[in-house]
């Protein structure tokens, strides 16, 4: 064997080390993922299908305080996660990501009262073929996505802007032109994410804390992208009682 094979056969068995990486780094962030959307989704079943945990939340005369908070607390959970990362430790990150999808469960108990059951499990249907085909798409592509991400969070402040108008304004076709636009960042961002997740995943060290943090972080990534998708589309495929 000459110099040059002995270098393929290290180049090689690098290359095939950080695939190996990315995957087993992926595979664990979707399980994360996976776990919290179950979590919300039975969260927010038992809360619409019980009046009295429903009542918790609010009152035939509006909003309760308890109501407020957890329609505001997903937020915070969300700051403090990213701007902790480097304080808080992988037990408490992951303790921060459970709570957070039962608070966002509870929140969405409304779209059960709001919308008919079968048009929910469809909405739900339809996104996650769309999520589960951008993934594959963002995972498996060799084209780099990252001017493509930069300009799908472009489209990501502008979408929180007119969300914001729409509020004063309350146009509904603005809210249809909005939940446009916002299947399509989305799902883009779906691409994007998955391919920057299997970047993270091809350089990391198994086993340590910060690598079990990333996980965590990757895996609210892709349940915020899928939860806001399911959202936006629902206000196409959902039918209202």
């Amino acid at each position: 064997m000459n110099v040059e094979d002995s270098s393929y056969e290290v180049i090689s068995s690098s290359q095939r080390g950080s695939i190996t990486m990315a995957k087993t780094f992926i595979a664990h962030v979707f399980s994360w993922m996976f776990f919290a959307l179950t979590v919300t989704a039975v969260t927010s079943f038992l809360f619409a299908s019980s009046p009295s945990l429903l009542g918790m939340l609010r009152t035939p005369t509006g909003m309760t305080f308890l109501g407020w908070v957890v329609l505001l607390a997903p937020l915070g959970f969300v700051l403090l996660m990213s701007a902790g990362f480097r304080k808080l430790s992988a037990p408490v990150m992951t303790l921060l990501f459970i709570a957070f999808s039962v608070l966002l469960g509870m929140s969405l108990s409304f779209i059960f009262i709001a919308y008919t059951m079968s048009s929910i499990f469809l909405t739900f249907a339809i996104t996650a073929g769309m999520f589960g085909t951008m993934a594959i798409a963002g995972y498996t592509t060799q084209i780099d996505l990252t001017r493509f991400g930069s300009l799908m969070m472009m489209g990501l402040v502008g979408l929180i802007i007119a969300t914001v108008v729409n509020m004063f304004m309350k146009s509904d076709s603005m809210q249809y032109i909005i939940s446009f636009i916002g299947v399509i960042v989305f799902t883009g961002l779906t691409g994007y994410d998955v391919q920057k997740l299997k970047r993270i995943g091809s350089g990391v060290d198994y086993g340590t804390d910060a690598t079990r943090k990333l996980t965590i972080m990757g895996a609210l990534t892709l349940y915020l992208d899928f939860i806001n998708l399911f959202l936006f589309l629902l206000r196409f495929f959902g039918n209202r009682r």
